[in-house]
């Protein structure tokens, strides 16, 4: 698992190695911290070997680029990562480049012309990541650690390497399908993992950010304080290259008006176990991209439960004979949110499962000293008829804890954790079958794994 960036880069203090380079020639960068300036101070290009002792060199491409072209990390793949060689605008730990207009407040008018783009070559071996991390901060913060968010942007990775915290959706955007995480470290950290590699994007930095703004993970009043491009090494990294980078004004404009409110919500085919809401579609001037459901249990207070692209949503996974109420809210493109429609009561009925029996088998697919994957864990419906949503349970051993986990919701109390199914997969016709998997931390040397799973 991928853990934060602590950079410690020192400004005047830091130096190249080996030799001085003249002025504007392309250095060779093998202090850990060690930095430069490309384009007369355009970008900066870091070493940044935060997380190991190993040596790490690149050779920087004046003209915006630079290519490791020594690396010899060899980090276990549970833990951090060696370093995050990289190029950046704006200001990091109070080195900052020209002209790049940061710290730039969200709500600016000019955010929503940001655009930046990176060109990557990959080598073929070394466990790493090739990511973009783009800094933003409640305040318009030069020096030290952000606070606000972290946004991660994964253009490739190889090995069992993940981001921080669990993933929580999928999203199209900037001409592909990613996978969202989000994890909180004293910040917020929402990754965007591409589920097909590529070697270059072009996008503007609003794509990403309205759409973690969408999900609650950051704030428009925020301010962006770096972009940065390049990788995260765990074995190797030797021949990892950012043949180009660019970030600036790509015209265009943030939009601030937030959408009109949906429709009251109305329920349908409620069973023990789900309900189907549907709801009158929203209107914004430029154009509404989702709508996010809200849900609480009786009295209790709302809270997301889904975001979808369209005018209905099935929630599952409920409890038989349980009052629930729900609102809808619309999203646009640059993250505004309307205000929330009224509620609809919505109160399952009595039973089990909709639809049978189920079964929970689990396999252990990979682990080390302390910690441990399991993947898949396969739910199946043995019944005759459809299921619409699964409960499974499993016991966790004393000391073990819940890292990280998909395509499940998972709840703890005690030595027992529920998993129950997301929207996307609650509902199973007969023998068909679904799967979830989760990571979780252990004592050292203890070699325990979860049993005793059970679906219902």
């Amino acid at each position: 698992m991928r853990y934060a960036h602590i950079h410690l880069l020192i400004g005047a203090l830091l130096a190249t190695c080996l030799f001085a380079a003249p002025a504007q020639a392309a250095p060779v960068l093998c202090d850990k911290y060690a930095s430069t300036t490309v384009q007369n101070g355009r970008y900066v290009v870091i070493n940044n070997v935060w997380g190991a002792d190993t040596a790490q060199c690149i050779d920087v491409n004046q003209n915006g680029g630079f290519t490791i072209t020594q690396a010899a990390h060899n980090k276990p793949t549970n833990g951090a990562p060696a370093s995050y060689p990289a190029i950046y605008a704006g200001c990091h730990y109070a080195t900052c480049s020209t002209g790049s207009n940061l710290p730039m407040q969200a709500s600016s008018s000019a955010f929503g012309s940001l655009r930046t783009s990176v060109s990557m070559t990959y080598p073929g071996s070394g466990v790493w990541d090739a990511a973009y991390d783009i800094w933003f901060d409640p305040t318009p913060r030069t020096d030290g650690q952000n606070t606000g968010a972290e946004i991660m942007v994964w253009l490739n990775h190889t090995g069992s390497i993940q981001p921080v915290g669990s993933q929580v959706g999928t999203v199209n955007l900037a001409g592909g399908t990613w996978q969202v995480w989000y994890g909180n470290i004293g910040w917020n950290v929402i990754s965007y993992v591409r589920t097909s590699p590529t070697s270059s994007i072009d996008f503007t930095i609003n794509t990403f950010y309205a759409d973690a703004i969408s999900r609650g993970y950051a704030q428009r009043s925020w301010y962006l304080t770096s972009v940065q491009a390049g990788f995260e090494p765990w074995v190797g990294g030797a021949g990892l290259a950012v043949n180009s980078f660019s970030f600036g004004s790509g015209g265009g404009t943030t939009d601030t008006s937030p959408p009109s409110t949906p429709g009251t919500p109305t329920a349908s085919n409620t069973t023990s176990t789900s309900t189907t809401l549907a709801w009158g579609a929203s209107s914004d001037n430029v154009g509404v991209t989702g709508y996010d459901v809200l849900r609480a249990t009786g009295n209790g207070s709302f809270s997301p439960v889904g975001s979808v692209g369209s005018t209905s949503y099935t929630d599952s996974g409920l409890s038989p004979s349980t009052t629930y109420r729900y609102r809808v809210r619309a999203r646009d493109a640059a993250g505004n949110l309307s205000s929330e429609s009224a509620a609809v009561t919505v109160t399952t009925q009595a039973g089990g499962g909709g639809g049978g029996g189920c079964t929970a088998a689990a396999t252990t697919q990979t682990q080390w000293n302390n910690g441990y994957v399991v993947q898949p864990v396969t739910v199946t419906n043995t019944g005759s008829a459809t299921r619409n949503g699964w409960t499974v349970t499993f016991t966790l051993p004393a000391g073990h804890t819940i890292t990280g986990s998909w395509n499940a919701v998972l709840s703890v109390s005690g030595s027992t954790v529920t998993a129950r199914n997301t929207a996307n997969n609650g509902t199973l016709a007969p023998n068909a079958a679904t799967s979830f998997g989760f990571q979780a931390s252990r004592p050292e040397g203890n070699t325990q794994v979860p049993s005793g799973y059970t679906c219902a």
